[in-house]
């Protein structure tokens, strides 16, 4: 087992990398209209949302800023299942509370891995192949240098 051990940073940015990048589709569908298909802004909350997924995601994905887009990310993930998971709008019929409850019965599935996965980015960090440790490494490297 110590030897998957050294590949977990690397699994790790990589599933960063997807995650965001998948996330940041998301946005672009919204308000881009790219890649095709989804649901396009229409309304505020349209836009709000894939802003904050269109950036949110470019930003995990590369490694900016992680820990507070990964923040904003999950919150948003957050308030797509309380609002519309316990609204019921994916339901054709009156929710009973059990079906408000379950991601799977309310069409808010993929809201709630988006905002675990994004919890998780938020605590561990970017990882050792993101912009942020690139950032790091040469500020660490700089002050060494000039002390």
């Amino acid at each position: 087992m110590d030897s998957l051990k050294r590949l977990s940073d690397p699994v790790y940015c990589i599933t960063r990398l997807i995650v965001g990048l998948l996330f940041a589709c998301h946005g672009g569908q919204k308000i881009l209209h790219f890649p095709p298909g989804g649901y396009p802004a229409t309304e505020a909350w349209g836009w709000w949302g894939g802003g904050i997924e269109l950036a949110c995601g470019f930003l995990v994905a590369f490694g900016l800023l992680t820990r507070l887009a990964a923040f904003f990310a999950s919150g948003e993930m957050a308030v797509v299942f309380f609002l519309f998971g316990f609204s019921g709008k994916e339901l054709s019929h009156a929710p009973s509370a059990l079906e408000r409850l379950l991601p799977m019965l309310n069409g808010t599935e993929s809201a709630v891995l988006y905002c675990w996965f994004f919890f998780l980015f938020v605590f561990y960090g970017p990882g050792r192949w993101s912009i942020d440790a690139l950032i790091k490494s040469r500020s660490t490297s700089s002050a060494s240098s000039t002390g």
